[in-house]
């Protein structure tokens, strides 16, 4: 039943029960039969259609505040760059490759006619497999290897690289027979001279092998220019006035020790035997201030039958006693960088 249509049969019902008791007849528009509105049915999907389309604007409304006051707390965060790409690059056994490379131009420079398979045998143990030991070798002369410098390896492909390798060779000359009732000459000697050797590379099966043969190549007879470097200023006052001191320990150095003449705590070695101290040829401090100073030391040497300068970069301390104050030596490098 209608709820609107009980509430007015209800109401006409105490209406007339009124009119009973009072004896007083209702008035018109109480009289009338049907009820003082007009009741319509209302449809289910209507009243559903009503309900979801009240739900359906709270919920933007909710959504709209919420989104919304987080935004105003919580900026939203742009979107961070993807990181370009990184190009993985194999590690290359440079150490390996210069080792093997060294090892293979001493043995590849070096010949002696009288010692053929020594140099083949030297040679088979950094080659590959089935290479031929003799590179190309006539099996004539001699030659003497020096001294061997390993330099830069150039990778050319994953596996193989070219190994720069500088060699110092000496070149045995053979000697004229002597004449009757002489002594056998000694072998003449032509000038040390270096030779330049790109050496070609492989790293197979765990190792580094040469593949096959090298390529001489020239060494620039002088270096580049240096470049424009500074040169420090100095303190004339503090340079003569520790000379005395810096002279004494480079003595001491050439003697064998400098415990005496060096700074509490420094650690200087020594200076080898056959070394001898000749003069103090200069002596600078750098401008500056502290208890720390810093000079530039020329020494004359006397080695090997000759005098020769070396340069020194010398680190000076000031030290203090209940009664004086004196500079000594802290630490001492060659070079004058």
């Amino acid at each position: 039943m209608n709820p609107w249509e009980s509430a007015g049969a209800e109401l006409r019902q105490q209406t007339a029960a009124a009119t009973t008791q009072n004896g007083a007849r209702p008035p018109a528009s109480s009289r009338s039969s049907g009820t003082p509105w007009t009741p319509q049915d209302e449809r289910s999907g209507a009243v559903f259609a009503r309900r979801f389309g009240r739900g359906l604007v709270w919920f933007v409304l909710i959504l709209a505040a919420v989104t919304g006051v987080r935004a105003w707390f919580i900026p939203p965060k742009a979107p961070a760059p993807k990181a370009p790409p990184v190009r993985a690059e194999s590690t290359y056994p440079k150490e390996a490759a210069q080792a093997v490379a060294a090892r293979f131009a001493r043995a590849y420079l070096g010949w002696d006619e009288d010692k053929a398979a020594e140099r083949e045998q030297l040679l088979a143990s950094v080659l590959t497999a089935d290479t031929d030991a003799t590179m190309g070798w006539d099996g004539h002369g001699r030659q003497d290897v020096l001294a061997v410098q390993p330099g830069a390896v150039n990778t050319t492909t994953e596996h193989q690289a070219r190994v720069r390798v500088d060699v110092l060779v000496r070149t045995v000359k053979e000697a004229e027979p002597p004449a009757k009732g002489k002594k056998v000459p000694t072998p003449a000697e032509d000038p040390a001279r270096w030779i330049g050797l790109d050496v070609p590379v492989v790293e197979t099966a765990g190792r580094v092998a040469v593949t096959g043969a090298p390529g001489l190549v020239g060494i620039p007879e002088r270096g580049p220019r240096a470049p424009e470097l500074a040169t420090p200023q100095t303190d004339a006052d503090l340079s003569a006035a520790t000379q005395g001191t810096v002279a004494g320990f480079f003595k001491a150095y050439a003697a064998g020790d400098t415990s005496a003449v060096s700074a509490p705590g420094a650690n200087v070695p020594a200076l080898p035997a056959g070394i001898e101290y000749k003069a103090l040829v200069s002596w600078s401090v750098d401008t500056g201030s502290g208890e720390d100073r810093t000079g530039t030391a020329v020494v004359s040497w006397t080695i090997g039958g000759a005098s020769v300068e070396q340069v020194y970069r010398v680190t000076i301390t000031r030290v203090s006693t209940s009664d004086a104050q004196r500079w000594q030596v802290d630490d001492v490098r060659g070079g004058s960088a």
